[in-house]
């Protein structure tokens, strides 16, 4: 977790791709924060947030989500100059409803890589969700104050993407280099972040 701490806290260039998602940003000077079971349990993941106005393209969320009692699927987001300018998703109207809450509603507070080996599949419950092995998340609205990036907002809703191959694969690069491919760690120095390494 701190060799991905420390990469992620020198990367400028994020790029995420996968089914529905074309997504860049930058995370450049803003610092990735471990959180190994010290304050949440179930836990396994390494957060930062973007620079406010550098997120472009789009994503798609396949975990389904829960927020202010409603349940929303298929959520689809698109960004131009880090604001969110396009949203769909099973209830579209309730989904804007909630983005136009604030200005900072429709701005990215949070990304964060997941990998805990024992959370596979979601269940509606962002505590566990956002830890599902092979996700990232992406989080409109507020941001934390360990991962500043400017964005204030009463809202903080953490939409999670699984990229394992059982449900549709992806890649995510660092500063054009391959980080993760279909959920699995690449690179020598992040591979202990893989299931079988954790669950050894």
């Amino acid at each position: 977790m701190k060799a991905l701490k420390e990469l992620m806290d020198k990367t400028d260039h994020v790029e995420i791709r996968g089914p529905g998602t074309e997504l860049d940003f930058s995370i450049k000077g803003i610092p990735a924060v471990v959180c190994g079971g010290t304050h949440n349990i179930p836990d396994g993941e390494v957060f930062t947030a973007p620079v406010k106005n550098s997120v472009q393209g789009h994503v798609t969320f396949n975990a389904p989500t829960i927020y202010q009692g409603t349940a929303f699927d298929s959520v689809r987001l698109g960004f131009q100059d880090g604001k969110i300018v396009d949203a769909t998703a099973n209830n579209t109207e309730k989904l804007n409803k909630i983005l136009d809450s604030d200005a900072g509603a429709r701005f990215i507070g949070e990304f964060s890589l997941a990998f805990n080996p024992h959370i596979l599949h979601p269940m509606r419950d962002i505590l566990f969700d956002e830890k599902i092995r092979g996700s990232f998340h992406f989080t409109p609205g507020q941001c934390y104050e360990e991962t500043e990036n400017g964005n204030r907002s009463q809202v903080h809703w953490d939409m999670v993407s699984i990229q394992r191959e059982d449900y549709g694969g992806g890649t995510i690069r660092f500063d054009g280099k391959l980080i993760r491919e279909n959920g699995r760690f690449v690179l020598k120095s992040l591979q202990g972040l893989n299931p079988e390494r954790l669950l050894a």
